[in-house]
């Protein structure tokens, strides 16, 4: 077939459809990085506090008038920011800025900060998309695992205790009564600090393989004057299991391990026979066709892409990937040995579903 005919052949409005949705992506990701600069400066903050001009604006935040006026330019377009060409004020309205600012799970103003870190990194997977490998985690820290507190601790603040605890039947009046629990991945540690902080009867460890992460939690443990808990510098994939746990926890971090197989194994040893694993891990299928429809998917992919399966891949792992599934979870945590698996959704978290999956008893 000759060029002359192939271009004969070609839908001139799919092209452009194509290409609006092409500059469409662009221009979103730009707006990606203006809700992360307005999050990080404070300017969100004011303008939830009430409207005003750029120049009253800046005053509030301590802010240059001229990056205000610049940055609400792009929010104003992008439809985050209403603005009032009479007046010149600028109005977040409070559906606005119940989604981007606050202490609340509702503020999704912290997810920015995903796409803004791993840019940095594109350069490096395209490397080792040529080569093999993958980008070792420690070439994303500390600041992902900054990035991510920030992303999960409103979650664990408001849905921890009240609704997360409550999916596994009894795990309550355990936790109460006084139980072992570890919590494997647990980063910053503040999912663990949370739990003892409302389970004096129980004892926690939280394992993490970064030092620098879980210092964090040792400091905001001694801060809250907690005696109940602990962390240690750990690849969990040899996570202890003497004495054994009555429960672990896994927020977000199995997806991410070299050999998942093997650390959910590790898991099912050391907890007691009926102890429960309890696994936070992401809401997708384990099959592209499934995806397609979810409006999340892209990112999903994206982030695996440039962090969860690379990180993965450099040291020699499995490679799962965020998308990993729940039909493929279902499997692995099956193999592993775990019996009555059940999925629960995660209130004001569209990205995450926990599952909860006990040893036999006998």
């Amino acid at each position: 077939m000759t060029t002359v005919e192939t271009t004969m052949m070609i839908d001139e409005q799919r092209v452009e459809a194509f290409a609006q949705r092409v500059f469409g992506a662009y221009v979103e990701s730009m707006v990606v990085l203006m809700i992360d600069l307005a999050d990080r400066t404070g300017l969100l903050a004011v303008l939830a506090e009430g409207p005003g001009t750029s120049e009253e604006l800046a005053t509030r935040a301590e802010l240059e008038e001229r990056y205000v006026r610049e940055c609400l330019g792009a929010l104003v377009t992008g439809g985050l920011v209403v603005y009032d060409p009479e007046t010149g004020c600028y109005t977040l309205p409070p559906e606005h800025a119940l989604c981007l600012t606050g202490d609340g799970s509702m503020n999704l103003a912290p997810l920015s900060r995903i796409p803004t870190l791993l840019a940095h990194h594109v350069d490096e997977v395209a490397l080792v998309a040529r080569t093999g490998g993958g980008v070792p985690y420690d070439r994303f820290r500390p600041d992902f695992t900054a990035v991510m507190d920030g992303v999960s601790r409103r979650v664990f603040d408001e849905q921890l205790v009240d609704a997360i605890v409550p999916m596994a039947d009894g795990l309550l009046g355990d936790l109460q009564r006084g139980i072992r629990v570890a919590d494997i991945g647990c980063g910053t540690g503040h999912s663990t600090v949370v739990l003892a902080r409302n389970f004096p009867a129980s004892t926690f460890v939280g394992y993490d393989l970064s030092d620098d992460a879980i210092a964090v939690g040792r400091g905001e443990a001694a801060a809250e004057g907690l005696t109940n808990v602990h962390f240690a510098q750990l690849d969990v994939g040899h996570l202890p299991d003497d004495p054994p746990f009555e429960l672990i926890c896994g927020f977000d971090v199995i997806h991410d391990q070299a050999d998942p197989a093997g650390v959910l194994q590790r898991v099912h040893r050391a907890l007691v026979p009926g102890g429960v694993f309890l696994m936070m891990d992401i809401k997708a299928s384990s099959r592209l066709e499934d995806n397609v429809d979810n409006p999340l998917a892209p990112f999903l992919y994206s982030v695996s892409t440039l962090h969860c399966m690379t990180v993965s891949l450099a040291r020699d792992g499995a490679g799962l990937g965020t998308a990993w599934g729940e039909q493929l979870a279902r499997q692995m945590l099956a193999d592993a040995g775990f019996v009555d698996v059940s999925v629960h959704e995660v209130p004001d978290d569209p990205l995450n579903q926990i599952y909860v999956a006990r040893t036999p008893t006998a």
